[in-house]
């Protein structure tokens, strides 16, 4: 068995609060002469686009990220090990298939699915089964429903065909994943040793009388330690998404919105540039409506909930990036199907 992971304190994680209290203090305790010297001075223009977008980014994503930390913590620590593991169905199809609905209880953006993904596996799932559960929880959750209805009622099929794609791509990469010969190997080395060391802990709740506080003690560990791993891999890929926006013309791929092959890989280049949350996804998407046929729309909705920028920073942190390329290689040809499918129907 490997040792337990050594504990080290989340200095970078530190180190970016503590810069971002310093601006906000140094804001509010300013003399007035110093913002009178400083009024004249601005950034470039693309300097306070790239900031811009990437702190939106980081505020739409950060509450859901906290959140599905917070999850992974409870599902680690406070359930018994292997619980939702043991109560799902035994045939491995039917298995993938409800674990594709357990983003109805866990109604959190693909970024907390990250954190929430890694703390199923500690608890017992397969590395297949999180990835399913990953790739399905973005869009088959009631918040990303409901969000979707508002935005597109049931026009063009697009509400429909988002949940039948999502649940569609999330069970097909699942399986083929699922027929891996070593599971372990898509996984990176740190965390892998993580998922032993987890699965042999017991997870505190075994432990006796003084169980309760051990417990609160071991979730605010895990809240640490995930926290310190996924939070610099958001600002990352969030600072890249926004760099992408700024520095690649919108016009050029607004220009391909009305061929019906073109429209599904530019909206699908859109999706993965803009990194937009999946739980408002749509609202964004909605001014393109005029602009872009129905397939492109789906495209848009399916791929960019599975697979951004921002997202491929957050799943580095559990799977190698040969891992990655082929999930995103899958799921980026299935997106393609679907809105293709979708134009033509239409």
């Amino acid at each position: 068995m490997h040792p337990p992971l050594p504990r080290r304190w989340p200095f970078g994680l530190t180190a970016g609060v503590l810069v971002v209290l310093a601006v906000f203090v140094l804001r509010a305790l300013a003399p007035p002469y110093l913002e009178e010297q400083l009024s004249g001075w601005q950034l470039p223009d693309r300097v306070q686009d790239t900031l811009t977008l990437a702190i939106s980014v980081i505020i739409e994503s950060v509450p859901f990220v906290f959140l599905g930390i917070l999850l992974s913590a409870v599902v680690q620590v406070w359930l018994p090990h292997g619980v939702l593991a043991r109560h799902l169905p035994k045939n491995p199809i039917l298995r993938r298939a409800s674990i594709s609905l357990l983003g109805m209880f866990f109604p959190v953006c693909e970024c907390g699915n990250v954190p929430l993904a890694r703390g199923f596996m500690v608890g017992g799932f397969t590395v297949s089964e999180s990835i399913t559960f990953l790739l399905a929880a973005p869009i088959l959750n009631p918040i990303t429903i409901i969000t979707t209805h508002q935005a597109f009622g049931w026009d063009g099929h697009i509400l429909v065909a988002r949940l039948l794609g999502g649940f569609l791509i999330a069970n097909v990469v699942g399986w083929l994943f699922s027929q891996h010969p070593n599971p372990q190997s898509l996984l990176t080395t740190r965390f892998a040793i993580a998922c032993e060391v987890g699965s042999g802990s017991g997870h505190g709740h075994e432990h006796g009388g003084h169980g309760r506080d051990s417990r609160f003690s071991q979730t605010t560990e895990i809240f640490i330690r995930e926290t310190s791993v996924i939070m610099p891999a958001l600002f990352i890929g969030s600072g890249v998404a926004a760099l992408t926006q700024v520095f690649i013309p919108r016009s050029v791929l607004l220009a391909l919105g009305s061929n019906p092959v073109w429209s599904v890989l530019a909206m699908m280049a859109l999706a993965f540039v803009v990194a937009v949350c999946s739980n408002v996804d749509a609202f964004f998407i909605l001014s393109f409506g005029s602009t872009f046929l129905p397939g492109g729309i789906v495209a848009f909705l399916v791929f960019g909930a599975l697979i951004d920028i921002k997202m491929l920073a957050l799943m580095r942190t559990t799977f190698t990036s040969r891992t990655l390329v082929q999930i995103t290689v899958v799921v980026g040809l299935m997106s393609a199907a679907l809105g293709l499918l979708v134009n033509y129907v239409a």
